[in-house]
């Protein structure tokens, strides 16, 4: 582990630490929330050992407390966890190794670890992020849902303290550095309106699921410079020798 943090830079560490502490505070609501609603501790304690999903755990949790089946509440968290398969293969190259190890490293995939992992490009930098951030990760979201559920049956009313509000917020703060861009403001804006309408006429779940539709408003990238800066050299962002060729 200590060489795995040596490989990275500080501000990196930083970065992590900082997304770490945030997740704390929704893992502590989590496990507040369980409780609280009438669930025994060892189910959101057990939940984010195995599952560990955020929303796929609120997810799964509000379904159970609103009355819903156990078999209604594992389809919604399969259907929201859902995008973690194409980001599986967007790292599959730091999972390297032994079955054993490989298998531990699929269970630290998340949306943090992958988004860590994306922003390096060198391998030994690439495979230190994943695993820093997934390990540290793993162990903070674990601790702090095992404080929340402990907690959870002294709080009594959650919603007083706001408790419910943290896991959006957070997905806000995470999400808001993105949409600078205009593309990926397009996106997902369109997305999240998206989401909103089929709120209330489809499974929990499948609203997230049907914001990727967003993806279809974001439109195409700019054209790229054709070498030697000639902009007539370029076809709707592909060089004219390929554009001639298509035809």
């Amino acid at each position: 582990m200590r060489s795995l943090l040596r490989t990275l830079e500080r501000a990196t560490l930083r970065d992590i630490a900082l997304v770490c502490l945030a997740d704390a505070l929704v893992g502590v609501s989590f496990g507040a929330i369980s409780v609280s609603g009438g669930l025994p501790l060892w189910v959101p304690v057990a939940m984010s050992v195995l599952v560990y999903a955020g929303g796929a755990q609120f997810a799964a949790v509000g379904i159970v407390l609103s009355g819903g089946g156990a078999l209604a509440a594992v389809v919604t968290g399969l259907v929201l966890n859902a995008r973690l398969l194409p980001f599986g293969f967007t790292v599959a190259d730091v999972l390297d190794g032994p079955r054993w190890r490989r298998l531990l490293g699929a269970q630290l995939l998340t949306d943090e670890s992958v988004a860590f992992t994306l922003l390096e490009s060198d391998p030994r930098r690439r495979r230190a992020a994943y695993w820093v951030c997934g390990l540290v990760l793993f162990v903070i979201w674990n601790a702090s849902v095992v404080v929340g559920a402990a907690a959870g049956g002294l709080i009594g009313d959650t919603d007083v303290l706001g408790l419910d509000a943290a896991f959006p917020a957070v997905l806000l703060a995470l999400v808001l550095p993105s949409l600078t861009d205009r593309r990926t403001r397009a996106a997902a804006l369109t997305g999240a309106a998206v989401a909103v309408a089929a709120t209330p006429f489809v499974p929990a779940g499948l609203p997230v699921l049907l914001a990727l539709t967003g993806l279809l408003f974001a439109g195409r990238p700019a054209a790229p410079a054709a070498p030697g800066g000639d902009p007539a050299a370029v076809v709707e962002g592909e060089p004219r020798s390929l554009a001639e060729e298509v035809r």
